[in-house]
């Protein structure tokens, strides 16, 4: 059996062979984190797609996240090491219950969180990510808006922008939604000189106890501004300690003891990264009319951010 070591470079030597470009999300293996051209949360890439010049992107994610990538390089070929790393939060919206909200609510503006689907982008106005969801929707004219589909998520946008009407979707991330209580209140009580970041995507309880609330792009720059901290409790996905390691690893970052682990993410594995390389298979194909309309809500996202 190939070890670990033998296999990325076996991957880094094909990426160069193929003129092939690895982005990945916060959340992969450390192993995958490594071999990547680009790491960070799904704001950041999002827009590293839309700059890359290779015409073979391979998305280390969920699917939602290689169709974003799809969308937006409609010339290139895009890729996902494995095809059945969905995301349960977006299939808590899709397009019939779209449309069926967009009849009640016909006068609000629609946000769709980027953790949907491209059918249901479609469908939208604007799309945004948990880094720049409150920069969105205090961006937009209409004072009424529909937020899709996390609850937790919306609860926090609605929270700092009292002016606005914001209707909340009944979704969540599943990962974040049943995080134990109880091993946070005690890593935090055995870390009294930490400061804790919290995901948004957390029910409320946990957000009250954060000294920052942030996307995980956003704990970069929380630690990077606080660098007078030395620890770091992290309550996200456990991939985000080796990410927040990689750029500060003379930090101390500490998961509560009953992680928080995303089953889908931990599916995009070294071999299947390598296997979809080798044999370019697993491309990501998006309809046409649902492309350019999901294009649409995406991109003036990037615009205003």
């Amino acid at each position: 059996m190939t070890n670990i070591e033998e296999l990325k470079n076996k991957i880094i030597n094909l990426k160069k062979i193929k003129n092939a470009y690895i982005i990945a999300h916060n959340y992969m293996l450390p192993e995958v984190q490594d071999i990547a051209d680009f790491v960070g949360d799904s704001l950041a890439m999002a827009q590293e797609a839309k700059k890359v010049n290779s015409n073979f992107i391979i998305v280390c994610g969920v699917y939602f996240m290689a169709e974003t990538a799809a969308i937006l390089n409609p010339n290139k070929n895009v890729f996902i090491p494995d095809k059945n790393a969905g995301c349960p939060l977006a299939n808590f919206a899709n397009p019939k219950m779209v449309i069926e909200w967009r009849k009640i609510y016909s006068d609000y503006d629609f946000v769709a969180y980027v953790n949907t689907t491209a059918d249901v982008k479609a469908l939208v106005d604007i799309c945004c990510t948990s880094s720049n969801a409150i920069k969105i929707i205090k961006s937009l004219k209409n004072n009424k808006i529909v937020f899709l589909p996390d609850k937790n998520l919306g609860e926090y946008v609605k929270s700092q922008i009292p002016e606005k009407e914001i209707i909340t979707w009944p979704g969540y991330c599943i990962v974040h939604e049943n995080a134990d209580l109880e091993s946070v209140l005690e890593a935090k009580k055995s870390n009294p000189d930490a400061l804790m970041m919290v995901h948004p995507e957390c029910p409320k309880e946990f957000r009250d106890l954060a000294d920052g609330i942030c996307s995980t792009g956003q704990m970069i720059e929380f630690v990077r501004k606080n660098y007078n901290y030395n620890k770091f409790i992290v309550v996200t996905e456990w991939g985000m300690n080796y990410a927040l390691s990689r750029n500060f690893p003379d930090k101390k970052f500490i998961s509560p003891s009953i992680k928080l682990e995303c089953n889908n993410m931990k599916k995009i594995t070294l071999d299947k990264v390598y296997n979809v390389l080798n044999e370019e298979k697993n491309k990501v194909i998006v309809d046409d009319e649902i492309a350019k309309k999901a294009y649409n809500a995406i991109e003036k996202m990037l615009i205003i951010w």
